[in-house]
């Protein structure tokens, strides 16, 4: 392909993150209420904690590209929580966070998110990232099945991959690649190099 970041391919990598935050809040709405308070794969986080992160998340990347979304009251993203009614809250910051990817020009925008200084197209594919691996922590949190996109997450393992040399030294948001098998679902290979440990 030859479109350039606001073309053709940007455009269908916002339609991959609208489809990989659909797939995660079909996640969240199928939480049992018992379960919120549940360990993840993200040590310390609750599920509770996990998906506070996810909306603080969307809110600040939307944020970069003028986004004026808030939480309802009473929702602290300073702290990285949420109020109860997390689905809700979830389903608003994934609508403002596509809404500021879809700006005219909102690709080619140069932004600062925790990972550093990049462009609008790398913030995309990061936030598609992220997405991705923490409905996979979500779904291995509480015994669901994923159902996020193979060849999506094939595109962000390789995007993964080519990026975590760009971290700077001493930010390691991610823990070190774990083994996995090489026939195992792109998803779980996506995990496994962000450090989750994959099993059978």
């Amino acid at each position: 392909m030859t479109a350039g970041p606001g073309g053709g391919v940007g455009q269908l990598a916002v339609s991959q993150l609208a489809e990989a935050l659909d797939a995660t809040g079909q996640l969240i709405a199928a939480v049992p209420e018992a379960r919120w308070a549940d360990p993840t794969p993200c040590p310390g986080w609750t599920v509770r904690d996990l998906v506070s992160h996810l909306v603080a998340g969307n809110a600040m990347f939307a944020g970069e590209f003028g986004s004026q979304y808030q939480p309802p009251d009473g929702q602290d993203l300073a702290a990285g929580t949420v109020g109860a009614d997390l689905l809700p809250a979830y389903r608003d910051s994934a609508a403002a966070l596509l809404d500021a990817f879809g700006q005219p020009g909102a690709l080619d925008t140069i932004v600062t998110v925790p990972f550093g200084t990049v462009p609008g197209i790398v913030a995309l594919h990061l936030r598609i990232t992220e997405v991705l691996v923490h409905g996979w922590d979500l779904a291995e949190a509480t015994g669901q099945l994923v159902a996020f996109s193979e060849d999506v997450a094939e595109q962000e393992l390789a995007f993964s991959r080519d990026k975590l040399s760009d971290i700077p030294p001493g930010r390691r948001p991610f823990a070190p690649p774990q083994p996995v098998a090489d026939d195992a679902p792109a998803i779980d290979r996506l995990a496994a190099c962000l450090g989750r440990t994959v099993t059978a």
